[in-house]
């Protein structure tokens, strides 16, 4: 309702107005079904352009283990409504009013990846202008699904799309389209409003229009595609340089000897904790990647080395104990020889001088014999010293035949028990060279995957 107030100078009048003097000029408390019941067109051979308008505010999660998107939107939709018109002149040169939402006809806009409504309510308000143009402003969470390609995580850069189309309209019906705004123009809007961005960096964001074909329809889909690189920091610290420093500490197992078994167990405690790191990484990465993430490789080569080093220090662990136990056998042997040779040269020695004796014992009854002549006496005193001289002989000979044996069993069993050892240091001297140089072609090799471009 218009009314006129009159002021101190009687000839100045003001013109006062309010938005209901528009509402009852068009109409719209009294006639909803005008306006809500159809497309709001004169002539039904035309369609409704609906103009689509959407800005990132925030970058709340993206859920890798089941490829999710979260993401808080600003959209603008803007389309004329031809039942819709006045002249601003006629009610104090308003413009636009605001309306409740249910009063008008809404075009019917839906996100293709959207898997979980938002929570909030839309916004229950639109603005509409005098020349018919109608504008709808909305906030909202999206939960989408966004396809991830996880090859170079956590260096990966990710694009998830939004995809904006009408559920009943085909194009002859309603017409959606991005407007003028292009790639560049759409991001730094997006730029300018976001605040919070989280684990994601937004890089930018692009829009274009794609024509769906269907039986007897032809639709267009207006797609808006947000580019982000993830932020690797966290990843790198908590994740990838503690997997490294295990490594390291592989390598330093070396210089501990492998006599004792303290090597094997440092090994083994190394080994369990990459597995355990392999675990938190399972709960990451999504199950449905096409191709093997490089950060499995990365751990799965690691764990590989790690094994190879675990397998060598058993082996010279076998070996250096294989030469211990050969090393025992020898002791044992050489004292069972030392002992029954001494009690046979001892043995051999007793019968010797009991035969000495009891050949002077003869030749000293012979001696007093009184029917022997003093020559015969004589010829058997030179038979009996001559003996005593041979036994003597005999016996330094059987001593120097012992000794040489020790000596020669001595010198054969100290070559047979240095031998597995020998051999045990060659192949960890050989091992530790063909380590430190797999370990160091791997890393150059995952360092350049990483920082190579995309993975196609």
């Amino acid at each position: 309702m218009c009314f006129d107030i009159i002021s101190d100078n009687e000839d100045e009048k003001e013109k006062v107005c309010n938005f209901q003097d528009i509402d009852q000029h068009l109409n719209l408390s009294y006639d909803k079904s005008k306006y809500t019941m159809s497309r709001p067109i004169i002539n039904n051979n035309n369609h409704t352009e609906v103009f689509l308008i959407v800005k990132l505010y925030a970058i709340l999660d993206m859920r890798e283990i089941d490829q999710t998107l979260i993401t808080y939107i600003w959209v603008d939709l803007l389309w004329r409504n031809e039942f819709i018109e006045w002249k601003p002149d006629d009610f104090c040169g308003i413009t636009y009013i605001t309306i409740p939402t249910y009063y008008l006809w809404m075009p019917d806009i839906a996100i293709e990846e959207m898997t979980e409504k938002d929570k909030a309510s839309p916004s229950p308000y639109l603005s509409i202008g005098s020349d018919g143009w109608v504008r709808f402003r909305n906030d909202q969470v999206v939960l989408s699904t966004c396809k991830m390609h996880v090859y170079k995580f956590p260096f990966d850069t990710q694009s998830c799309n939004l995809s904006f189309r009408s559920i009943m309209h085909d194009d002859k019906e309603m017409y959606l389209q991005h407007g003028s705004f292009n790639h560049s123009t759409v991001t730094e809007l997006s730029r300018e409003l976001m605040h919070t961005q989280y684990e994601w960096l937004f890089i930018d964001m692009s829009v274009n229009n794609e024509i769906v074909e269907g039986l007897g329809y032809s639709q267009t889909v207006v797609i808006y595609t947000i580019t982000m690189k993830r932020r690797s920091v966290l990843y790198v610290a908590n994740f990838i340089l503690p997997v490294l420093f295990f490594l390291l500490l592989d390598l330093s197992s070396f210089l501990i000897s492998d006599t004792g078994g303290e090597k094997l167990g440092f090994k083994v405690t190394i080994l369990l904790a990459v597995t355990v790191m392999q675990l938190l990484l399972n709960e990451i990465l999504p199950s449905s990647s096409d191709s093997i993430p490089l950060i499995a490789v990365y751990c799965i080569g690691i764990f590989a080395l790690m094994l190879l080093s675990l397998l060598e220090a058993i082996l010279v662990k076998h070996l250096i104990e294989k030469d211990s136990a050969v090393e025992d056998e020898t002791d044992r042997d050489r004292s069972l020889g030392e002992n029954s040779g001494n009690n046979q040269g001892s043995h051999n020695f007793y019968c010797c001088f009991r035969e000495i004796m009891r050949c002077s014992h003869h030749a000293s009854v012979d001696e007093v014999s009184s029917h022997e002549t003093p020559s015969v006496s004589l010829s058997r005193k030179g038979s009996s010293s001559k003996l005593t001289e041979v036994s003597f002989a005999l016996e330094k000979v059987s001593d120097e035949l012992r000794e040489t044996g020790k000596t020669i069993t001595l010198l054969s069993s100290n070559g047979k028990s240095g031998y597995w050892t020998r051999i045990a240091k060659k192949i960890n001297k050989v091992f530790t060279i063909f380590y430190l140089t797999a370990v160091a072609v791997f890393l150059a090799i995952m360092f350049f995957l990483w920082c190579s471009g995309e993975h196609e």
